[in-house]
């Protein structure tokens, strides 16, 4: 016990001495500083600027912002977005609308092979925009656009291409003379085509919202904006 007291009483030394050791030196570097000139302030008030600049950006980087969704598909979400969250909200909004996935594909116009392969296209370009960026921290209340996104994958396009795209390569494989409008299963792969269009216009539009656009609708359909 005596031996415990001891060294209880040496670290308090010790911890006696560092403390004034330090401050020594502060009030030293205060001196000194206050003492060199207008040279070695200016550098400081610098330092300590940007010290501070860069955390009043790192806080506003971390700033979520609360935006309301509604998808038929998955009814009304709410998502906190940051930054981060808003610069994928945009790339996948972009993707989106630049493709067949939600531009019209009447029965006489286009090829339901390129929309196929426009929809694969969707598909990578949101898996892989998904794996570069790092991952949403999880807020409570809230979803994530990686959520939504993954939600399109998942329950849109994968659906789709995994029960079309099988057929349509067997058959052009068997009839590769023939063209596209032959195929007897065309009809129906177009009209869910175009099911599946509305439904990716609608994540097209809360991709838009996430980003921060005020009226994404216009931009997917050209439409004038409301007053």
């Amino acid at each position: 016990m005596k031996a415990r007291m001891i060294a209880i009483m040496q670290a308090r030394w010790v911890r006696l001495l560092a403390a004034a050791f330090i401050g020594a030196l502060v009030g030293l570097a205060i001196f000194e500083l206050t003492s060199a000139g207008g040279r070695w302030i200016f550098l400081l008030t610098g330092t300590v600027a940007g010290v501070a600049a860069t955390a009043v950006a790192q806080s506003r980087a971390a700033q979520l912002t609360e935006v309301k969704v509604t998808v038929p598909q998955l009814s009304e979400l709410t998502f906190l977005v940051n930054n981060q969250s808003r610069q994928v909200a945009w790339q996948l909004f972009v993707e989106t609308v630049t493709r067949v996935s939600v531009q019209a594909l009447d029965d006489d116009e286009g090829l339901i092979r390129e929309a196929m392969d426009s929809l694969y296209g969707l598909f990578a370009t949101t898996r892989d925009a998904l794996k570069a960026g790092r991952p949403s921290a999880p807020v409570p209340g809230g979803q994530t656009v990686e959520y939504f996104a993954i939600s399109m994958l998942n329950k849109e396009l994968r659906p789709f291409l995994s029960r079309w795209h099988p057929l349509l390569t067997e058959w052009e494989r068997e009839h590769p003379d023939e063209p596209e409008s032959a195929w007897p299963d065309g009809r129906q792969c177009r009209d869910h085509l175009r099911r599946l269009q509305a439904d990716i216009a609608a994540y097209a539009e809360g991709f838009g919202r996430l980003a921060g656009i005020r009226d994404p609708q216009t931009l997917i359909t050209g439409m004038t904006p409301q007053p």
